[in-house]
């Protein structure tokens, strides 16, 4: 058996296989694509803060044979009742802008006397 010595300050060069380089490239590949999902997954996170806002409504109670549209007219005289109608659809969280004697509506700030 012989040997064959590299004359000194020889370098081999390595040679990859197909396989190979897919290998290195999913080696190095991995760290990268496991930071972007860890960073999907936990980056557009909202943040909560302990400070708590306290906002307060002025409410105002539905009486028999009122509609959406009066109420808008009498808390906001001189704005569009469509306008003050949808503010308050948005604000109460109503399905419709159907509202039965009773109801009490929180009225938008804008509109508070």
């Amino acid at each position: 058996m012989s040997t064959t010595a590299l004359p000194t300050g020889v370098r081999v060069r390595l040679r990859l296989t197909r396989r190979g380089r897919a290998v290195v490239t999913a080696l190095v590949a991995l760290p990268i694509v496991v930071g972007a999902f860890v960073f999907a997954l936990n980056g557009g996170g909202a943040a909560a803060s302990g400070e708590q806002t306290h906002v307060s409504f002025q409410h105002v109670t539905v009486d028999s044979g009122e509609s959406l549209w009066s109420i808008a007219e009498r808390i906001a005289p001189n704005a569009d009742p469509r306008d003050v109608i949808a503010q308050l659809v948005t604000l109460n969280g109503l399905d419709s802008a159907v509202v039965s004697p009773g109801q009490d509506l929180a009225i938008p700030v804008q509109y508070a006397r």
